[in-house]
């Protein structure tokens, strides 16, 4: 057959190709498979792929190549023939030149995700600069630890509050005149300053359920 010679280079290419592959799929760190692994490194006319490693190249490669061998077998038109060949070797080209781009591609992806970070604790911070709970230091707002100790510290303003209201509407009962007039303002200052700490209390909770949702997905 005429193109034996033909079939059999573009064999030995896709051999040689997989060994490569198969080395740069076996060299790749967790981290850079993960930082990769939702990214398409081809376009969608060459490969259909996600991630980091290339074996699934290869097959696909290989399929090429088997429909080349049907169509020779058919002896359809030169210039299906050679549109095939064109394909294969765009692909061969393609899958060469990731090799060689990974690390730049793990780089990229690594520089996306900070500037990601860096924008989403940006809108955070400008969202607790007009949240109307300047008094929670702002550093609190990046650390969900902090974020807990803070809840808690609320809770704990929250029950103490609740106390000394029901402790002066206790003493209410015997006041008179001037200190009933008294406890009362000083009973609707606790209930304002106990309003202001349940909102923050939901503003915190919030800000806690915000900071865990991306963590949640990047790490699934």
């Amino acid at each position: 057959m005429k193109y034996d010679a033909l079939l059999a280079r573009l064999k030995s290419q896709l051999k040689t190709l997989e060994q490569e592959v198969l080395q740069h799929d076996a060299a790749l760190a967790p981290h850079s498979r993960k930082l990769m692994q939702d990214t398409e490194r081809f376009n969608n006319e060459l490969f259909v792929q996600h991630g980091a490693q290339l074996h699934p190249c290869i097959a696909q490669i290989e399929k090429d190549i088997k429909q080349l061998e049907q169509r020779l077998k058919l002896n359809l038109n030169a210039g299906t023939i050679i549109a095939a060949c064109e394909r294969i070797n765009d692909r061969f080209s393609a899958v060469k030149r990731a090799l060689v781009t990974t690390g730049i591609n793990v780089k990229a992806q690594a520089q996306a995700k900070a500037s990601a970070r860096e924008r989403m604790l940006s809108s955070r911070q400008r969202q607790h600069d007009n949240s109307g709970f300047a008094w929670i230091a702002a550093g609190v707002m990046q650390n969900s630890h902090l974020l807990y100790e803070e809840l808690n510290k609320h809770l704990n303003w929250a029950r103490k509050i609740e106390s000394k209201i029901e402790e002066l509407e206790t003493m209410l009962e015997n006041c008179h005149g001037a200190d009933k007039i008294k406890a009362q303002n000083e009973i609707l200052l606790m209930h304002r300053r106990l309003g202001k700490c349940r909102q923050a209390i939901s503003y915190i909770e919030d800000r806690i359920q915000a900071f865990e949702r991306p963590h949640q997905s990047y790490n699934r």
